[in-house]
């Protein structure tokens, strides 16, 4: 998920989004603890889209002060 798709999103798509990558994050750790993924990338892509939309949820709050 690019940057501007986040941004794109409202705040409450944004929260659950966000909630769904965290979710998928940790059983990807699991699966790959169990047996190696095949893309251990993606765990690293699922970090950077979490970032991404903690980031764009900060500037969010920051911008309604």
């Amino acid at each position: 998920m690019k940057i501007k798709e986040v941004r794109e999103l409202s705040v409450k798509d944004l929260q659950e989004r966000l909630e769904t990558e965290r979710t998928n994050l940790d059983q990807l750790k699991m699966n790959h603890a169990i047996s190696p993924l095949e893309d251990p990338s993606q765990i690293k892509k699922s970090k950077k889209n979490i970032a991404r939309m903690l980031t764009v949820l900060s500037q969010l709050s920051q911008d309604k002060k």
